[in-house]
């Protein structure tokens, strides 16, 4: 149960709504030298060792993309997020992006300017956002995510969960999101299948 009365959609950002694989292969290709076809597409959740990095060099890695190259200000949208995310909206599903971005010290201003900005660039509609590790413990009604310990654990919790298709996901149970298609017809019939106050839509300048 939400803690408002209305349908909460709690949505993911990197690997859901954002390409996060390409903007970092790409800062990591840029600092540590490495050739593209040395970093193969991911397929398990810690992509690093897939790589060949350490955690350590993982690390530093990643706060480089995040502090040097503004990787979450800059990285590409999934096809037909924006678009999707404003008919959810428009029909009176109440939108929270829940990530949890702020993995390292030091870093956390330019992760949350940044990933605000970034929702703004891109067009995508939502009336809160969260950073956040412990996902089950955030009022949504439905999540959309592709972490594989995420989505176990808020299935353990007894929350409803979308699997965004990615490689390293495919052994989870669905229901299955291929698209942002998907993603709508599945949200459109848990919402119908809910009787909720809805609120007024957002409008788009």
């Amino acid at each position: 149960m939400s803690s408002i009365d209305q349908f909460v959609l709690g949505v993911d950002l990197d690997g859901v709504c954002a390409d996060y694989e390409q903007a970092f292969r790409a800062s990591v290709v840029r600092h540590l030298g490495r050739a593209p076809e040395q970093l193969p597409p991911q397929t398990v959740m810690d992509a690093y060792s897939q790589w060949g990095l350490t955690f350590e060099q993982f690390e530093q890695a990643h706060r480089t993309a995040v502090v040097e190259d503004r990787m979450f200000r800059h990285m590409q949208p999934l096809p037909g997020v924006s678009e999707a995310l404003w008919r959810l909206s428009n029909r009176g599903v109440w939108i929270r992006i829940i990530t949890h971005r702020l993995l390292f010290n030091w870093a956390h201003e330019s992760s949350a300017a940044d990933t605000a900005y970034w929702l703004d660039a891109n067009e995508i509609p939502y009336r809160d956002l969260c950073f956040i590790g412990d996902k089950p413990n955030v009022g949504a009604d439905l999540y959309v995510d592709d972490s594989p310990s995420n989505i176990v654990a808020l299935r353990a919790a007894g929350r409803a969960a979308i699997v965004f298709d990615q490689p390293y996901n495919r052994d989870l149970p669905g229901p299955r999101a291929h698209t942002w298609e998907d993603v709508v017809a599945l949200v459109e019939a848990e919402f119908a299948a809910r009787e909720r106050q809805v609120p007024l839509p957002l409008e788009l300048e």
